[in-house]
Parts: structure tokens; C-alpha cells; sequence
């Protein structure tokens, strides 16, 4: 298959709106970004579900990630639109099915739906949610995932668990996509969450771009596809990938300098960025495919600008067309 490329907006989260200060031209780049994505044949926008900026905290801007969602499905037309990912924790599992379901619609069908157990604590606890541990919040998120299918599918949902119970909602319209919205479920835990993508997922995403990583999880899913008697196959095996153009260590510096924090470049790309020319950073991109990967959706540094989304698209996707 033809591998699709997905591009993050640039929402605020990384530090990647500072400088534009007024709030509309903030969400006005968030769109014209989303736009020219659209003209340049990326397949989908992506935004994070987050409220405080990171790597720390700070008073620059943050988008909230369901009512962008909406307006960009009307500020785009053919696009499909995405979160990587949901919090569970934010939004009661029934609401976030309806939520969606309205999106697909007025979106014309062109919803993926992402989700997750949640990890960032200090949002937890400044917003006033509860932040239980790491079992707990995977517990939840299976159940979620169990209530969210149901008010896409059935006419009325029910459900008795042991943290959330739903009785006889309905969810009218359900979306436009059939069987259902796509589900995909975020994170690379082994014993739990890549269980809970064989389970109930339509598509996976694990971050980072060590192809000897995303082989060994992509067979732990593939033996828990095997456990529930899943079709390996039917899952969407998707990328997110933190990606830097540069044509030397110096624009290299600068394209990450608001992502990295006080994070010394070498380590940054070591680990966590793909920073360097577009032959390089294709040629790595090819590897995750390699490794089974289906689906690139690129956090592209300094996107707010529009010309490096233009340039991975002219440079870097170029590489990948059949």
C-alpha cells in the first residue's frame, strides 16, 4: 500500500505559535496551515489534547483540541482530521463518542478518532481531575473504548463498569463513516495498551523512529491480535514522528529551539527528533516503513511558518509516491 502522510497543526502545545500574539491570528495560522496541508495532498491534521504548554508550563497559548477540531473540519474540505490522542480523563467516554459522532458529520465523514489513557499530571491537577496511577487510567480507557463503540453502533448503549456506567444513551446522528468513526488508540504498552488496540482499535500509534522499536511492537500486537482471535491485519499501524528540516547544525539549533527547551540538540535528535536534510530524514522515514509501519503522522517543526510544510511535501514526501 501507499504510505499516507499526517501533519500536526501548529496548536501551541510545543511552543510553536510564540511570537504571533494576537489570539486570532494564532487560530488563523492553526487554519492556514490546516489549508495548505490540504492543497499539498497530505491525508490528514492532527492536534493534541492538552491545555498547558510543555516542556513546562508556561502563559503562551494552547488551543483546546475538541472545539479546534470542529472548526478545522469547516475551514478544510477533503482533509481527514485526527487528535493524537484524546485524554480519556477529560471527558466522560459517552460524551466523547457524541462529540465525535458531530464532528464526522459536520465534517462530512472525515473523523479519526484517537484516544488514550492520559499522562501529563501537572494538567490533571491544575484543571482539577483526578490523576489515578497508571493501572488505573489503562482500566479506563478499556472501558471507554467499550462504551465509544456502542454509541456508534447500537441504538441505545449500555454499559455497567466498574468506573463508568451509561444506561440506555443514545447517540443520533452516530457519524457519517460506516461501520463506524475510526478508532485509534495511542501509546506502546505492552501487557495493556497495545491489548486494548487489539481488542477494540481500528489503528495504533506509537512515537519515536527506531525501526528495531516499532518491529518488536508491532509483533507484541500482532500475538495479541492472535489471543482475541483479531485480524492482525484490519489495525492501521501508524507513526508519529517529531520531525526538524535543516540543512546544518546551525538551522538545526534554531528549527528546535521552543521544542527542545533546555534540552542539548545532540540528545534531542538521539531520541526524540528527526532533524536534518530531506534526503535524510526520508531515508529514516523509509526504515519505519520497513518495520511495518503503514501511516507517517509528522509533527513538523517551525509548521506555523507553512514553508517547511510545503517542503517536506515538495522534499521528503516526493520520496514516497507509487
Amino acid at each position: 500500500m501507499t504510505v499516507k502522510f499526517g501533519v500536526f497543526v501548529p496548536q501551541g502545545w510545543r511552543m510553536d505559535l510564540v511570537g504571533i500574539n494576537d489570539p486570532i491570528a494564532q487560530y488563523e495560522t492553526m487554519s492556514a496551515v490546516a489549508q495548505e496541508a490540504e492543497k499539498l495532498g497530505y491525508d490528514s491534521i492532527w492536534l493534541y489534547d492538552h491545555v498547558h504548554t510543555v516542556p513546562e508550563p508556561t502563559q503562551e497559548p494552547t488551543f483546546e483540541c475538541w472545539t479546534s477540531t470542529a472548526a478545522l473540519a469547516r475551514d478544510t474540505r477533503t482533509i481527514r482530521i485526527g487528535q493524537l490522542v484524546t485524554c480519556n480523563n477529560y471527558r466522560s467516554p459517552a460524551l466523547l463518542a457524541k462529540m465525535a459522532s458531530t464532528v464526522d458529520a459536520l465534517s462530512h465523514g472525515r473523523l479519526i478518532f484517537g484516544i488514550g489513557a492520559g499522562w501529563y499530571e501537572q494538567e490533571y491537577k491544575a484543571y482539577g481531575y483526578d490523576f489515578p496511577d497508571a493501572p488505573t487510567r489503562l482500566r479506563m480507557l478499556g472501558e471507554a473504548a467499550q462504551i465509544i463503540r456502542a454509541m456508534w453502533t447500537e441504538p441505545e448503549a449500555s454499559f455497567e463498569g466498574k468506573y463508568y456506567q451509561i444506561h440506555g444513551a443514545i447517540n443520533q446522528p452516530k457519524g457519517v463513516q460506516q461501520p463506524h468513526i475510526p478508532l485509534l488508540i495511542g501509546g506502546a504498552g505492552e501487557q495493556v495498551t497495545l491489548k486494548l488496540v487489539a481488542k477494540y482499535g481500528d489503528a495504533c500509534n506509537i512515537e519515536g523512529f527506531d525501526p528495531e522499536v516499532f518491529r518488536h511492537k508491532f509483533d507484541v500486537l500482532r500475538q495479541h491480535c492472535d489471543t482475541v482471535g483479531r485480524n492482525y491485519d484490519d489495525i492501521l499501524r501508524t507513526a508519529h514522528v517529531r520531525v526538524g528540516l535543516a540543512d546544518n547544525d546551525a538551522e538545526a539549533e534554531e528549527v528546535s529551539r521552543n521544542i527542545r527547551g533546555d534540552r542539548p540538540l545532540d540528545e534531542y535528535r538521539r531520541s526524540i527528533g528527526l532533524i536534518g536534510k530531506p534526503d535524510y530524514v526520508a531515508e529514516n522515514l523509509q526504515k519505519l516503513l520497513d518495520a511495518g509501519v503503514q501511516y507517517l503522522i509528522i509533527y513538523l517543526m517551525q509548521a506555523a511558518q507553512i514553508e517547511p510544510v510545503r517542503r517536506f511535501a515538495a522534499e521528503v514526501m516526493s520520496h514516497f509516491k507509487a
